[in-house]
């Protein structure tokens, strides 16, 4: 998911229930473009759509995410030990470089 205004909608279902005329205020596009945008994070699976009276409110679905996040964790775990390692042989160096002055 690249489109930037999709991550701000997230972000702002994240706090609450929305409403689109709500999320138009938020965005600063039109209706028929932030529609299009719940329409596609609907279609991922990542957002229901609650109808009351003439309006209707976003919700965020965590579930998706939460998949998400637990497929990424081993890929966390690599990098955080990888830049540990990256930490550990600068400070080794930046140590011997001061031995040597």
């Amino acid at each position: 998911m690249v489109e930037p205004h999709r991550r701000i909608i997230l972000d702002a279902l994240r706090e609450r229930d929305r409403s689109v005329g709500d999320l138009v205020g938020l965005l600063g596009l039109a209706q028929p473009t932030v529609s299009k945008h719940l329409k596609a994070l609907r279609e991922a699976g990542l957002v229901t759509v609650r109808p009351q009276a003439q309006r209707r409110y976003y919700r965020l679905r965590p579930e998706p995410l939460r998949e998400l996040d637990a497929w990424l964790e081993p890929y966390r775990r690599a990098w955080a030990e990888r830049l540990d390692a990256l930490g550990r042989h600068l400070d080794a160096e930046h140590e011997s470089e001061e031995g040597t002055r």
